[in-house]
């Protein structure tokens, strides 16, 4: 179209293009455009273009605006596969972020800069400032078509904006925002850093506390790396993990139905959860493993537990060396006081033999001297005392003898001098055999007064003992006045010595399980019947101790019989019981018979032998196996 350079008009508007109608949108029905000259400085530069006054370069702009704005709200191809359904369906799901000119920041981005991008964004997208891409259609059905996509993108900016401001919402759709999930698993040593420092950056954003502890780098102090790794094993997430297999609750048809849903979709969300705890645990896992600083402080503990383990069998085995030395210096201790010991009694040894020889020298010469005294009988002098006053006489008096008798010439007064030495001597022993004899009166007196004493104490009867017993019992510990009521209870007359005395003796000594069986016989009732000698009859018994007519006694009077004639004792205090230890051929024949019946490791097997040998007790039998044993061991010997 030509440019009329002589019309002048200031007042077109941008949307006239090339002169033809347009529809513009407002509040209002749609009306057609006709050819009004508007009015303002928004429309001077139309009418110039229009009249080819300036050139039209903003059309291909404004293409590419829209084409760039198509494409900001497609969705992003690495999305999380678990990610909760988004706006739109199918695969037109949106970017929240992208739409308000986020991306960048995405949930960095703060609140007022969210606010702040939508006002911007609303504004610029309005419907009503897009009517100038309608006038580009040329058919109604584009037209509508553009005018549905232009309202289309505004509702998706409210619908993120809806989204992103509201911290629940915008949790749940961070928690489905494209994100990475892979963990390193190995790496190089030099690389650890900038292998698992970003890993767990990214990872960081789904912390509760923050901000979150750095990796560090290989100078970082170990009190800070434990912190870190700390941190990262006793991890929070806030992260969502809504599943695609999810139930909608507002489908739900009842309650119950929606309580249903609802356990379905928490049990889905915990294994979620259950699933980001592992693979955050794997990735510390991996990285304490291979991080130098831990591998590097293990290896030092490693390196001062085998010091410390060195050092404690260093000490050990000083200790040990230390310890064999003492036992060797005790050894060498010992065997020089052995060897001490023995030289000393070498020594000693020597000095008694050569006293033993000095003894022997002086005696053959006082032997010698006293020879012709006592060839001549002076003074009565016999062998006998000459040795005994060799015996008696130590070396220095048999010298000191020897000498006077030496010194004197004439062979009497040798005699005499001879003769003093026995009468000395004599003196000497009597003084001693009367001290001996004094004081072993002395010692009889002492035990016979003790014996005395003793003896002043009455013994305690089976009765007495009894009640002792059901006093303590009846009387327990913690009674007061305890002893004096015991003592009342008995009412023998016991003092409270003798009943404390009793309860340590009398009580604590165990019953004499040999005369349980002469109990037995004792409590028996009288009419019961004696026990019978298994191996002998009443006939073989004639002209013993009881005449054959009569029938077998009861054990109770023969063990009476057999216990008086034992207490029994004559006048001159000879025991009668010598008349008992006559034994009849039938008596032997059954005390060697019941000794076989009954063997060593019977029970009360002497009890039994006495029942078993007629008019015999438990003692006279013992005797008899005694003799018979002695017997057999002298004719043994004979042989």
């Amino acid at each position: 179209m030509a440019v009329h350079t002589k019309f002048r008009l200031i007042a077109y508007s941008q949307e006239i293009v090339d002169g033809q109608p347009i529809f513009v949108s407002s509040n209002c029905l749609p009306i057609k455009a006709l050819k009004f000259e508007p009015a303002g400085h928004a429309f001077h530069s139309a009418a110039l273009k229009l009249l080819g006054v300036q050139e039209d370069n903003n059309d291909a702009d404004d293409k590419k605006v829209v084409d760039d704005k198509e494409q900001t709200y497609l969705p992003s191809d690495s999305y999380s596969s678990k990610s909760k359904k988004k706006s739109g369906t199918g695969d037109n799901q949106q970017d929240h972020y992208a739409l308000l000119g986020l991306g960048h920041l995405r949930y960095l981005a703060t609140e007022d800069q969210i606010r702040k991008s939508y006002r911007e964004t609303a504004l610029r997208f309005h419907p009503d400032k897009q009517a100038a891409l309608l006038l580009a259609e040329e058919t109604e059905a584009a037209k509508q078509a553009k005018k549905d996509e232009i309202e289309t993108h505004f509702k998706a900016i409210q619908e993120a904006y809806e989204v992103l401001i509201d911290p629940v919402k915008r949790r749940i759709y961070d928690s489905t925002d494209e994100f990475d999930d892979e963990i390193p698993t190995d790496c190089a040593p030099q690389d650890f850093f900038k292998v698992f420092g970003p890993a767990f950056m990214r990872n960081g954003r789904w912390s509760v506390s923050q901000p979150i502890p750095s990796l560090g780098d290989d100078n970082t102090p170990i009190k800070e790396v434990d912190n870190f790794y700390n941190f990262w094993y006793s991890f929070k997430s806030w992260r969502e993990f809504p599943h695609a297999d999810e139930f909608d609750l507002e489908q739900a048809e009842s309650r119950d139905h929606r309580r249903w849903m609802e356990r379905q979709n928490a049990k889905l969300t915990e294994k979620a959860r259950k699933e980001d705890y592992a693979r955050i645990r794997t990735l510390v896992d991996n990285a304490y493993k291979r991080d130098p600083r831990i591998l590097r402080r293990k290896e030092e503990e490693r390196a001062e537990k085998q010091r410390k383990k060195e050092a404690k069998i260093l000490a050990k085995k000083l200790q040990e060396e230390e310890a064999a030395r003492i036992a060797e210096e005790e050894r060498q201790r010992k065997e020089e006081e052995e060897r001490q010991a023995a030289e000393a009694a070498l020594q000693q040894k020597k000095v008694k033999e050569r006293e033993k020889k000095l003894l022997r020298k002086e005696r053959a010469r006082l032997r010698t001297l006293s020879g012709p005294i006592l060839s001549q009988h002076l003074l009565d002098i016999s062998d006998d005392d000459v040795e005994r006053l060799c015996m008696t006489l130590d070396i220095e008096q048999l010298r000191s003898l020897c000498r006077n008798m030496e010194g004197r010439q004439v062979l009497l007064e040798k005699a005499k001098v001879l003769g003093d030495a026995l009468s000395s001597k004599k003196e000497v022993v009597d003084e001693k055999t009367n001290q001996q004899n004094a004081n072993g009166s002395i010692e009889a007196n002492g035990s016979a007064s003790l014996s005395n004493i003793e003896k002043k104490e009455k013994p305690w009867n089976k009765e007495e003992i009894d009640l002792l017993r059901k006093g303590m019992q009846k009387y327990p510990k913690g009674t007061s006045r305890r002893w004096e009521v015991i003592s009342e209870y008995i009412g023998t007359g016991r003092s409270v010595e003798e009943i404390m005395k009793a309860t340590k003796t009398v009580l604590l000594q165990k019953p004499d399980s040999s005369k349980a069986f002469d109990t037995f016989l004792e409590k028996r009732k009288p009419g019961a019947q004696s026990i019978e000698s298994p191996l002998t009859s009443r006939e073989e018994l004639e002209g013993v101790s009881t005449p054959a007519s009569s029938t077998t006694n009861n054990t109770e009077d023969s063990h009476s019989k057999s216990t008086d004639n034992q207490n029994s004792t004559t006048a001159n205090g000879v025991s009668s019981s010598s008349e008992q230890d006559v034994w009849s051929a039938v008596q032997e024949r059954a005390l060697v018979q019941a000794l076989k019946a009954f063997p060593k490791e019977t029970s009360q097997r002497w009890e039994r032998v006495a029942a078993a040998v007629p008019g015999k007790t438990v003692n006279q039998c013992k005797k008899k196996f005694a003799m018979m044993k002695e017997s057999f061991r002298n004719k043994k010997s004979a042989v």
